[in-house]
């Protein structure tokens, strides 16, 4: 089963761009993926045209060679362009041949361990009172683990050191009305330095928090060994790691409690299983990233049916939370569906989607956007 086409579709759904990847063969079977690296979603496409030189014309079914080969024969390799690159064409990889076996991918990766994949609603609001009435809704719809956050991410000028005060309090409301037995995280989206972070956590009696998000920037390991040496809340990062290799100080240095592996940008199933494995052997639970579109869903809720490691799966199709436009469009055909607050394992060949291609033509082509460019009161440049 021979590759004829790689293409890249980068259209407009919801609220962002979508990378979608479609890897055709000359058996008429065809396998879709998606990146994941969000803003910069043509450089992604022009990494694939590069890959379509040589893959067209390979056995789809060796799946693992042509990730190695797509790695490694190049002088430069890696990076998040280029795995986010890799991730698509092996997702895809991996739906065309569940689709030619007639079996659905998590088979494919050992088997389901699970028959319900759970996931953490996403909760936002600009004031404590809406945060925990939203919260409320969320846990009365059955989500039993909740990610909180603020609803107005583009505020600028941005003082981390306001900002910390402010989300601590909301937080200890948060947990003194919704109770003990919810579990209750908070996504930093790496805006703070060591020293604010470990401040912000010292400003939380000890149970406030289930697990904090991407407090720091990742660039450098020892800042998390510092800061995991002030705190004892649970961290959750490891969503802009593109490989194993990134993984690897993190989960060694038992830095992480939670992985946000990211299906589309750490290099699709065949680089996420091997992270999994290394996380399972150092007792670290998975807790997949997962910000895009239906293909992204689809991937992890098969990689988190087959692995044993597996926490809560990101999910924003929470009552009142407008990014779950993100899953509803005309050019899914049939996705994964929630029950509950959980997504059921598919049975169906592949993915278990379906695109519609004469909507996917029609859809709302792809447009420039930046993701918010925040400053301090001193002029200065921050993290967002």
């Amino acid at each position: 089963m021979k590759i004829t086409a790689v293409r890249t579709f980068p259209v407009w759904i919801g609220d962002r761009n979508q990378l979608l990847v479609k890897v055709e063969t000359d058996a008429g079977i065809s396998g879709w993926g998606e990146s994941g690296l969000s803003s910069r979603e043509l450089a992604v496409a022009a990494a694939i045209r590069h890959y379509a030189e040589f893959l067209v014309g390979q056995d789809a079914r060796r799946i693992g060679r042509l990730w190695q080969e797509m790695y490694r024969s190049q002088y430069f390799e890696g990076g998040r362009v280029l795995t986010a690159a890799i991730s698509a064409i092996d997702i895809a990889l991996h739906d065309i041949k569940g689709k030619a076996l007639g079996v659905p991918v998590h088979k494919l990766l050992g088997g389901r361990q699970r028959d319900l994949v759970p996931t953490f609603g996403c909760v936002r609001a600009d004031d404590p009172d809406a945060l925990i009435a939203a919260s409320r809704r969320a846990i009365d719809a059955g989500w039993e683990a909740l990610r909180l956050g603020w609803r107005s991410d583009e505020r600028s000028p941005y003082e981390p050191r306001e900002h910390i005060a402010e989300i601590a309090d909301w937080l200890i409301s948060a947990r003194w009305e919704l109770g003990d037995r919810v579990v209750l995280g908070v996504d930093y989206h790496h805006r703070l330095s060591v020293a604010e972070a470990a401040s912000f956590c010292q400003r939380l009696p000890d149970g406030t928090l289930d697990f904090l998000e991407e407090p720091i920037r990742d660039e450098t390991p020892q800042a998390y060994a510092a800061l995991r040496r002030m705190t004892r809340v649970p961290f959750a990062i490891g969503e802009e790691f593109s490989s194993k290799w990134q993984f690897m100080p993190y989960v060694e240095g038992g830095f992480m409690q939670y992985a946000r592996l990211d299906i589309c940008n750490v290099g699709g199933f065949t680089e996420a299983m091997k992270v999994a494995g290394w996380c399972e052997a150092h007792y670290i639970d998975v807790m997949p990233h997962n910000p895009l579109g239906p293909i992204c869903t689809a991937a992890t809720v098969h990689l988190c049916a087959a692995i044993p490691n597996m926490s809560y799966l990101e999910c924003w199709e929470t009552p009142g939370e407008d990014n779950s436009a993100r899953q509803d469009s005309p050019v899914f055909r049939s996705r994964l569906r929630l029950q509950g607050a959980s997504f059921p394992v598919p049975d169906a060949p592949g993915l278990g989607i379906e695109i519609d291609e004469e909507a996917l033509a029609d859809a709302e082509p792809f447009r420039f956007s930046e993701m918010p460019h925040l400053v301090r009161k001193d002029g200065s440049v921050t993290n967002w």
